[in-house]
C-alpha cells in the first residue's frame, strides 16, 4: 500500500463514492493539522486511514500502557 492515498483509492478501499472519500480525507486532514502534522490536500496517509477506520496500532498502544 502506498504511503499516501488519493480519493479514488480511499473510495475503493472503503466502498464509498469518490465525493464522500474527498469529504473523509478533508476531515482526517483537519484532525492531523490540529495535532500539528503537515498534510497534503486531497491525500491521506494510509497509516492514519488504517488507524481511524480499523483501529490499527490501537492494540499496540493499549498493550504498551499508553
Amino acid at each position: 500500500m502506498p504511503n499516501f492515498l488519493r480519493a479514488d483509492e480511499v473510495a475503493k478501499i472503503l466502498g464509498v463514492s469518490k465525493p464522500y472519500a474527498y469529504k473523509l480525507i478533508r476531515k482526517m486532514n483537519e484532525e492531523l493539522k490540529a495535532k500539528g502534522f503537515i498534510t497534503i490536500s486531497g491525500r491521506i496517509s494510509s497509516q492514519y486511514l488504517n488507524e481511524r477506520f480499523y483501529g490499527a496500532g490501537k492494540e499496540e498502544k493499549e498493550n504498551a500502557g499508553i
